[in-house]
C-alpha cells in the first residue's frame, strides 16, 4: 500500500511535466516537420520546433527518471544533460531569424559558443558520467540571452532597428518573460524558491508567443513569396509579348532564333524589323545582370526600336539612335547590342555592334568560320557615341549566327567555358545542317557540356541566318533610291 501512495503522489506531482512534455515534443515534431515540407523551408519555424521538441523531450526524460521508468539506464539522464547543453543553439539561431545588424552577429556568436560548451559537455559526460559540469555557463548564457532581449523590445527605437516581429505578443510576453526570469532569479539568490507553477506558466507564455510569431512570420513569408511568384509570373508573359511570335519570312533566307532565360524573366532581347519581303534587320542586345531589373530595361529596347524604323537599313544609325535614347535611363547598367541589316534582293549585309560578341559568318564560297566585329561601345556610357559598320556580300549557303555570350561562358565540370572554340567547331561540323536543325544541336551540346545538376547562369538567345538559293538573277535595275546605299552596294559588288 506505501509503495502504491507513493506512486501515485508521483504520478500526481508530475502528471503536469508529462502533459506539457508531451505536447511540447510533438508541437515541435509538426513544427521541424511542416518548415521541412515547405517548398522553401522556413528556418525560423524549424529552429522553434527544435527548441520546444527539445525541450518536450527533456521533460518527458526527467518525469521517466523521477518515474525509474527506465531502470539501471542511464538514458534519461543523458538527455537531460544533452537538452541542457544543447537548448542554447535553436534558441539564438531562432533569435537570429527575428533580428538583424550587431544584435544578428550576437546571437549568432552566441550560438556558437553555445555550441563549443555542448561539445564539451556532452563529451565530458560520456568520459567521467557526469552530467552538468559545463551546465552552468549554458544556462547563465540563456538567461543572458532572455534578459537582454526581453529588455531590448522594451526601448522603441531599438527595437525598430534591430527586430523583425510581426505581432504584438511577442513584443509584450518577452519582456514579461524576462521581468519574471530576473525576480526568479533574485528569489533564489537570496534563498526564497519561487511558487512551483511560476516557471511551466512562463514558459508557456513564452513559447505560446514566439510560437505564434514564428507561425505568423512563416505564413506572411510564404504570402509575400506567393504575391511574388504572381507577379513574377506576370512579368514573364508580359517579356514574353515583347518578344516576336515568330521569325519573318524573308525571300532567299532561313531564320531560326532560340531564347532560354535564365529565370523566369530576363535581360536577354531580340527583335525583327521585316521593311519587305526581301530586306530585315535584326537586333540582339543583352542586359548587364538578370531578373526583372534587366527585363525592365528589355521592354524599354522595344519601345525604343520604334524610333529606328526610318534607319532601319543603317546599323550605325539604328545603334546610335538606341544608344542615345536609353543611355539617359540605363542608370549605369550597361547593355550589349548586335544589329545585322540583311538585304537578299541585292545580296548585301551590313553589321555593327556595341560591345557585343561577333556576328559568325560560315562563308560557303570559302568554305571557313568567319568573326565579323565592328564594335563600339556599350549602351549606357555616354550618349553620342558613334559606331562602325562592316558591309559584305551575301553568297548562297552563307550562315550567320547573332548571339549573346550566354551561348559560350556556361562552365563544365572541370571550370572550363564552352567557348568560342567548342561553339566554332560545331558551326563548322554541321554546316550541312539546317539553320533551325543547328540552333537545336548547339543547345544540346551546351547542356551535355554543363554539370547536370548545374544550373543556367545566364540567359541565351540565338538567332540563326541561312542564305538560300536567288529565285530570280541579280540586276541592279532594284537598287533602293538612297545614294549611300547606292554607293556602298556598288562597292561590294565589285
Amino acid at each position: 500500500m506505501i509503495a502504491q501512495e507513493t506512486t501515485l503522489v508521483l504520478l500526481r506531482a508530475h502528471v503536469w511535466d508529462t502533459l506539457f512534455g508531451g505536447v511540447f515534443f510533438f508541437i515541435g515534431f509538426a513544427s521541424g516537420l511542416v518548415a521541412a515540407l515547405r517548398p522553401r523551408g522556413s528556418r525560423l519555424l524549424l529552429w522553434f520546433g527544435v527548441f520546444i521538441g527539445l525541450y518536450g523531450a527533456r521533460m518527458l526524460a526527467n518525469v521517466a527518471s523521477a518515474l525509474d521508468l527506465a531502470p539501471g539506464s542511464s538514458w534519461p539522464q543523458a538527455i537531460d544533460a544533452g537538452v541542457t547543453y544543447v537548448l542554447i543553439i535553436p534558441s539564438t539561431l531562432f533569435w537570429a531569424e527575428l533580428t538583424s545588424g550587431i544584435v544578428r552577429k550576437i546571437c549568432r556568436w552566441l550560438a556558437a559558443v553555445g555550441a563549443v560548451i555542448a561539445l564539451l559537455g556532452v563529451v565530458w559526460f560520456f568520459v567521467t558520467g557526469s552530467p552538468h559540469t559545463f551546465a552552468r555557463i549554458s544556462l547563465l548564457l540563456a538567461v543572458l540571452l532572455v534578459l537582454a532581449l526581453g529588455f531590448s523590445l522594451m526601448v522603441p527605437g531599438f527595437a525598430k532597428r534591430y527586430f523583425h516581429i510581426e505581432t504584438r505578443v511577442l513584443r509584450v510576453a518577452m519582456p514579461a518573460v524576462a521581468v519574471v526570469a530576473l525576480v526568479v532569479d533574485l528569489l533564489y539568490l537570496f534563498g526564497v524558491p519561487p511558487a512551483p507553477f511560476i516557471e511551466p506558466a512562463t514558459f508557456a507564455l513564452w513559447i505560446a508567443a514566439i510560437g505564434y510569431e514564428a507561425a505568423k512570420h512563416t505564413f506572411e513569408n510564404e504570402r509575400q513569396l506567393a504575391s511574388i511568384q504572381s507577379e513574377l509570373e506576370m512579368a514573364r508573359q508580359i517579356q514574353t509579348s515583347i518578344l516576336p511570335s515568330s521569325v519573318p519570312e524573308i525571300k532567299g533566307l532561313r531564320i531560326a532564333a532560340s531564347y532560354k532565360p535564365m529565370s523566369s524573366v530576363a535581360g536577354d532581347f531580340y527583335q525583327f524589323l521585316p521593311l519587305d519581303d526581301h530586306r530585315v534587320g535584326i537586333l540582339v542586345a543583352d542586359v548587364t545582370g538578370h531578373g526583372v531589373p534587366a527585363a525592365l530595361i528589355a521592354s524599354m529596347i522595344k519601345v525604343a526600336m520604334q524610333s529606328v524604323l526610318d534607319c532601319a537599313p543603317f546599323p550605325e544609325k539604328v545603334l546610335r539612335k538606341l544608344n542615345d535614347i536609353l543611355t539617359p535611363e540605363l542608370k549605369g547598367r550597361l547593355t550589349s547590342a548586335g544589329y545585322f541589316w540583311i538585304d537578299t534582293e541585292h545580296q548585301l549585309g551590313r553589321y555593327a555592334g556595341a560591345g557585343h560578341p561577333p556576328l559568325l559568318r560560315w562563308s560557303a564560297k570559302r568554305q571557313q568560320l568567319e568573326r565579323i566585329q565592328k564594335n563600339g561601345l556599350l549602351f549606357g556610357v555616354a550618349c553620342g557615341q558613334e559606331y562602325a559598320v562592316q558591309c559584305f556580300a551575301l553568297h548562297t549557303g552563307d550562315r550567320f549566327l547573332l548571339a549573346t555570350d550566354g551561348l559560350v561562358e556556361p562552365e563544365n565540370a572541370a571550370g572550363e567555358s564552352f567557348g568560342d572554340h567548342q561553339l566554332e567547331s560545331i558551326l563548322t561540323s554541321h554546316a550541312s545542317a539546317d539553320a533551325s536543325a543547328l540552333s537545336q544541336e548547339l543547345l544540346g551540346a551546351l547542356h551535355a557540356w554543363q554539370p547536370a545538376e548545374a544550373s543556367q547562369q545566364d540567359d541565351i538567345t540565338l538567332v540563326m541566318i541561312d542564305v538560300l538559293e536567288r529565285s530570280h538573277p541579280f540586276t541592279l535595275a532594284h537598287e533602293r533610291p538612297d545614294p549611300a546605299y547606292q554607293q556602298e552596294f556598288a562597292a561590294i559588288r565589285k
